[in-house]
């Protein structure tokens, strides 16, 4: 389907619906699912919800590997915001049956789908800003 270009405006308009369906929105779409279903499953698990707030942004302490510079910054900062360190860290919770490493993986799962829901991505290292997302503003 080819988008329609409107006489007078510099841009070309896509039907709303190709809009939801750009890799950018969908990686958004599944940042929240990734945040629900974290959210539920730590509510099954039965840990308490002050633990959740308090280690809800502790992924963003990798931002401090920007102060050697922006490559190991954002190696670093990748590093924490993939899904494999938190999917190792919860298997080894389900693996030694231990509610606290399973909470602190879906813990980990839940911040990286709000970053993903609000549009922060794993990051380039030319810019904190670009993302493969989407360039932040």
């Amino acid at each position: 389907m080819e988008a329609k270009a409107y006489v007078g405006q510099d841009e070309t308009r896509e039907p709303p619906v190709a809009r939801f369906l750009r890799p950018a929105a969908l990686l958004r779409v599944e940042g929240v699912a990734l945040l629900v279903l974290s959210v539920l499953l730590y509510r099954v698990n039965g840990s308490g919800w002050l633990m959740f707030g308090v280690l809800l942004l502790a992924p963003d302490l990798s931002m401090l590997g920007y102060l050697a510079g922006s490559q190991v910054g954002a190696a670093i900062y990748n590093a924490f915001h993939t899904y494999a360190m938190p999917a190792v860290v919860g298997a080894l919770g389900i693996i030694f049956a231990s509610p606290l490493v399973v909470a602190v993986a879906l813990i980990w799962f839940a911040h990286i789908g709000m970053d993903r829901t609000v549009g922060y991505g794993l990051k380039y290292p030319s810019a904190f800003k670009d993302t493969h997302l989407e360039r932040v503003r």
